[in-house]
């Protein structure tokens, strides 16, 4: 790819350049283009223009958007799991232990690495030629993930996420019975000021919402089903231990010790949202994976032996 300049000339009543920007390029993400707006590739009548600045009928507006700069990334034959899979993008089933994005010390084994294996072709995102992930999870929280194979899709999915539309249900064993049994959790999540490591329930957090239901007791343990209505960093797992039932084997929020399993009980199960080529809705499930599996089976077996 090689760099690109847009013109359009306006012709709409007057509004904001961010906004027209947007209503005239919805393949590029909001993000990205108030980023390039900011870097100056957004200009009014040939001059460079902030983002509130009104543009009005006749003026000459333009948009140039830089190549993609490569990523010095090397692909790894990491086995991932496609779900589904059309030209816009991969619902892929991101086993625990793996770290989504690299980082500084940690740029290799991650899932774009993987990506890279799998797909070589997939268009960059964001400038960057990278796999389009459009959400997270934690490295060692297993489950669903969506991909964009393209900036179209990307802003579609991107868009579906800020408005909630994509819902997402999580499997989490817990700690304790929680009572009642069912219920929304809220509460601001940010960086917990006493741990950077973790996150935390503080006043001037983002805003949070998660509705729980346990869908089975055990004696110390329960299972239920988050569906997260926001997407904080670390939401299930802190909202859960502000109600005192952290998850069972998660190390950063809980000090108690298991045998059950080796990270925190958590699975993003099932993802809903619409394809963003023709706006039919689309349910995907990843199963339980085997250590998750083998837990709940030994609590099963030991529920049944309590219980004859």
């Amino acid at each position: 790819m090689t760099t690109e300049t847009r013109r359009f000339t306006a012709n709409k009543a007057a509004m904001r350049l961010d906004r027209y920007l947007a209503a005239c390029c919805p393949d590029v993400t909001r993000s990205r283009l108030a980023k390039l707006i900011q870097d100056g590739m957004g200009t009014l009548n040939g001059l460079p223009a902030k983002p509130s600045q009104a543009v009005h009928p006749g003026d000459l507006v333009a948009l140039t958007i830089p190549a993609p700069v490569p990523l010095d990334l090397e692909p790894e034959d990491i086995p991932i799991n496609i779900l589904y899979e059309d030209d816009d993008l991969m619902v892929v089933d991101k086993p625990w232990g793996l770290t989504v994005h690299p980082a500084p010390g940690h740029p290799s084994h991650t899932l774009v690495n993987a990506l890279l294996a799998l797909r070589p072709n997939l268009s960059g995102i964001g400038g960057v030629q990278r796999p389009g992930i459009v959400h997270r999870l934690d490295k060692d929280t297993s489950g669903l993930m969506l991909v964009a194979k393209n900036d179209a899709a990307h802003n579609s999915l991107a868009t579906q996420l800020q408005k909630r539309l994509i819902h997402k249900r999580y499997l989490a064993l817990v700690w304790g019975n929680p009572k009642p049994a069912s219920g929304v959790i809220e509460g601001a999540i940010a960086r917990d000021p006493r741990n950077r490591k973790r996150m935390a329930i503080v006043a001037d957090g983002r805003e949070s919402t998660t509705h729980y239901a346990t869908l089975e007791e055990f004696n110390e343990v329960s299972l239920v089903e988050a569906r997260p209505v926001t997407g904080r960093t670390h939401q299930i797992r802190v909202h859960m231990t502000s109600i005192g039932h952290p998850l069972v084997g998660d190390a950063l929020y809980s000090n108690r010790k298991t045998r059950l399993v080796e990270r925190q009980f958590l699975h993003a199960e099932t993802l809903e949202f619409s394809l963003p080529s023709t706006g039919k809705s689309m349910e995907v499930t990843a199963p339980l994976p085997p250590d998750l599996l083998k837990a709940l089976d030994t609590l099963q077996k030991l529920n049944g032996d309590t219980h004859r």
